[in-house]
């Protein structure tokens, strides 16, 4: 059976990843490393992904290693560059950050004559780093679901998906044809976004555990 470290940043990554898991591989061993300081760090420091983050990114990575991962996948959108690091220094196995295999769908769409994508994050930090991971010929519309992020922390999901739903309406009515939810944790709002919107809806959830298992040399049944 492959071992698969899933690495995160937000508490609330854990539970969407590994439904997604039990329901698409649920052959797969799986571990989870949560720190939650990451984002905390991220948003309160002012310094960016530095190279101390680096470093600690390096460090969860050998230590998924050193506990027999064959592939790691990371949670959180904020911190591309980190995880990009991690795979050249660990390119024995898969390492995949959490939106690769959404934006990969995105870019067959956009070639399939579909229009602008809507991307929705509810962690401010996502719409810095994730965007430039989008060749520029797809054409994407960022929006921020403010409050949706701490709603969720608070126990409040009902208002967490109303705020991202809402964020999905402006953006058809900015002209996008497609949405993404830039993160793990917004998965639980695609059925409000869809209903919301009348859009079809990405998440990074599914098309991350489709791509790690055929990245990890596992055919889906």
């Amino acid at each position: 059976m492959t071992r698969i470290a899933l690495i995160h940043a937000l508490s609330h990554s854990v539970a969407p990843i590994n439904a997604a898991f039990e329901r698409d591989w649920p052959e797969a061993v799986r571990m989870n490393l949560l720190d939650d300081s990451l984002s905390a760090d991220l948003a309160r420091g002012g310094s960016g992904l530095d190279a101390a983050m680096h470093a600690r990114f390096q460090r969860l990575a050998q230590y998924a290693v050193d506990t027999g991962a064959e592939g790691i996948l990371f949670t959180c959108s904020a911190f591309g560059p980190c995880v990009e690091a991690v795979a050249q220094r660990h390119a024995g196995i898969p390492v995949l950050k959490p939106n690769e295999a959404m934006v990969a769908e995105a870019v067959q769409a956009q070639s399939e004559g579909q229009g602008k994508l809507g991307l929705i994050a509810t962690f401010a930090a996502t719409l810095v780093s994730m965007p430039p991971e989008f060749p520029s010929g797809v054409a994407l519309e960022p929006a921020l679901a403010e409050g949706a992020l701490d709603a969720l922390n608070a126990g409040d999901t009902q208002r967490h998906d109303a705020l991202i739903a809402a964020q999905a309406v402006a953006l058809r009515n900015r002209g996008c044809t497609r949405i993404a939810l830039a993160q793990f944790s917004m998965a639980r709002a695609r059925t409000a976004c869809e209903q919301a919107s009348g859009l079809p809806v990405l998440t990074t959830v599914d098309s991350a555990v489709r791509a790690l298992r055929l990245r990890a040399g596992q055919v889906p049944r």
